[in-house]
Parts: structure tokens; sequence; C-alpha cells
């Protein structure tokens, strides 16, 4: 049975459409307006294994705190319709990545409860730091905890986020997306072991 969803989210602030296959190769084809957010997100179809493309006409003029968050929404609720019953997966997933000077963590549960845990001190410290090259197209270390939580709380996942280490923004985050993604690649997986729903409940919905 394919994995795949198909969103279509259109608000007075931003107008979203966004495929998505959890069975893919990591192929990815996004438009948001924002070079750098589109360069994580991916990198997070890249590293998960998903294909992913999405097409975001957001209010960037204004700030980019709409597109960022409704991306966000729109990618939780495309992983919680390409679950489906989340019969047969793993449910529970976890990874260590560095990046350069940066190591995160990234551990996850999409037992329908949703919990966005960001242990994000090292980048909050140069939460006034921007990543682009014009003032237009500047990507604020903020927006990062802005996106997960609208993940989190629209997939229906339990996120917890952890940078240890390291100084340079850029690589800081990088670090949270690429062990988002592996830590994705492994809950979503199958296990041919897991009969059913991987609960007790015998169920895993919201």
């Amino acid at each position: 049975m394919k994995r795949i969803a198909k969103v279509r989210r259109h608000t007075t602030e931003t107008k979203i459409d966004l495929a998505l296959n959890l069975d893919g190769r990591g192929k990815a084809d996004v438009e948001t307006g924002i070079p750098f957010f589109d360069h994580m997100l991916s990198l997070l179809a890249k590293h998960s294994l998903c294909d992913l493309k999405l097409r975001c006409k957001g209010d960037i003029e204004i700030d980019f705190h709409h597109t960022v968050e409704d991306c966000g929404i729109a990618l939780g609720q495309a992983f919680a319709q390409a679950l489906g019953d989340k019969r047969g997966i793993k449910r529970y997933g976890w990874s260590r990545v560095p990046m350069d000077e940066a190591r995160v963590e990234a551990t996850l549960d999409f037992g329908g409860r949703p919990v966005l845990v960001y242990e994000g001190e090292r980048l909050l410290k140069v939460g006034g730091a921007v990543i682009g090259r014009t003032a237009s197209r500047r990507f604020t270390p903020q927006l990062v905890e802005e996106f997960l939580r609208a993940f989190a709380n629209s997939a229906g996942m339990n996120l917890h986020i952890v940078i240890q280490a390291g100084r340079d923004p850029h690589h800081m985050i990088e670090g949270v997306f690429k062990s988002l993604a592996k830590a994705l690649d492994i809950a979503c997986q199958r296990d041919p072991r897991v009969q059913g729903v991987p609960s007790t409940k015998g169920t895993l919905g919201r």
C-alpha cells in the first residue's frame, strides 16, 4: 500500500500545495520564497528518504513567520495522512547528527500525543543572527522552533530536539533538520515483526 499524501492549505496568509511520498528516494522540489528554508526542507527530504514537492506563496514581504509555520502545519498533516492508522511502523525514531562543530539530537514518537521539547539555548543565544545575503531573504533562528512546533502538532508527534553543541547558527539549524530527518526515517519504517498498531492500547490516534 502506497503511503502518499496531498495537502492543499490556502489561507489569507499563505497558499500551500504539498505532495509527500514516505517511501521515496529523498527527492525534493521545494519553493517557498525563502531560499534558506527551501534548502532545509530539501535536506529533510533527502535524509528521511521521503519525496517532497511543496509550493508555498506566502506574505513574506511582511514576515517569514506565516510561511515557515504554515509549511510546518501542512507537512505535519501530510505525514499524518500518509501514515494512516500507523500499522506496522516502528513508531519511535532517534538520531544524533554532527554538522561541523554543531551536534544535534532528535528523538520522536508518532504516538498521537503532540509535544515539542526544544532545547535550543545555543541557537537562541545567537537569536539576533540572520542567515541570507539580502535583507528581504534572511532567516532568523527563532523560526526553527516555530516550524518544529507546527510540524509536531499537526503530525501528532512527540518531538524532542536538543542542540548539544555549536557556534555557527547555519550549522546548528542544518543539524536540526538532518537529525529530524534521520529520526523520521527510522520511525516511519515498516517492521515485519510489528503486528497491527505498535501500541498496547490498539490505537495511535490523536
